[in-house]
């Protein structure tokens, strides 16, 4: 299997999983963004929304592993694009943000989790929000027409990270800027981690080094980049133990982890 076979093999993974979250999932589930991996375990990675302005419960099935909204800068007025928008969860915290004179725009792969968003935006009233069904590696979005770019645990999730964040580049304006919090890991996973489905669509094995993460958004052209945020993210040895001998975690957990940071920088 060549790479770009490889590539979409793992989009197929990702879009049952998150087709099957988008239809049977409950609001307060809380599952965060490890819902891919078996419901045997419980890894919390989401943030609290519940005390933010424009959040909606419907919209919320606990798929962050942060609040990038918290670092974005979103001005009243402001076009903010959302990259794997699911339910519709920052869209709407966003579109209070910018108000009725702005536009958040909603990009997810899953056409279930775009059929949710639209119902829940139905159901709000709002006339500014616009979902849709696309890529991040190919965005239906003209080019520098984006003020803001947020993003909630879903570029781990992309297999061409170089190519996710050149198109993110590409729709923001000049001055713009983007908050992005996302998985990443100090030190290298286990091999045999990397090549498992279900750690994939949990957000655990699509995940590259905290150094390399921040290595390919100053490649694609950004300045003024940071982490902003940072948090151990725990996942339960039964989980590895599953895919790798005892030997193999007590190594990697000597010098490794897993970590969920909000990145921020912007389009000079």
């Amino acid at each position: 299997m060549n790479m770009e076979q490889q590539a979409e093999t793992l989009k197929s993974i990702v879009r049952d999983k998150y087709t099957e979250i988008a239809i049977e999932a409950k609001p307060g589930d809380g599952c965060g963004c490890g819902c891919g991996c078996s419901t045997e375990y419980t890894i919390d990675m989401a943030g609290d929304y519940t005390k933010l302005e424009g959040y909606n419960p419907e919209a919320d099935l606990g798929l962050g592993c942060g609040i990038p909204t918290e670092h974005a800068g979103i001005r009243e007025g402001d076009t903010v694009l959302d990259l794997g928008s699911g339910a519709g969860n920052d869209v709407f915290v966003a579109r209070r943000r910018v108000g009725e004179k702005g536009k958040v725009i909603g990009v997810d792969m899953t056409q279930a989790m775009i059929e949710r968003a639209e119902e829940n935006k139905k159901k709000l009233g709002y006339t500014n929000v616009d979902f849709r069904f696309g890529e991040i590696e190919n965005l239906p979005v003209e080019s520098g027409s984006v003020d803001v770019v947020v993003s909630n645990c879903v570029l781990n999730l992309v297999p061409n990270k170089e190519k996710a964040f050149a198109e993110v580049f590409r729709v923001l304006k000049k001055g713009g800027r983007f908050s992005i919090s996302d998985i990443v890991t100090r030190g290298s996973l286990p091999k045999a981690v990397l090549s498992v489905a279900e750690l994939y669509a949990g957000c655990i094995s699509g995940a590259v080094t905290r150094e390399s993460y921040l290595s390919i958004v100053e490649r694609a052209g950004f300045s003024g980049v940071k982490v902003v945020k940072e948090k151990e993210i725990s996942v339960p040895d039964e989980l590895f133990l599953k895919h790798i001998s005892s030997s193999e975690l007590r190594s990697y957990k000597s010098s490794g982890g897993i970590l969920s940071i909000t990145v921020v920088g912007e389009k000079g």
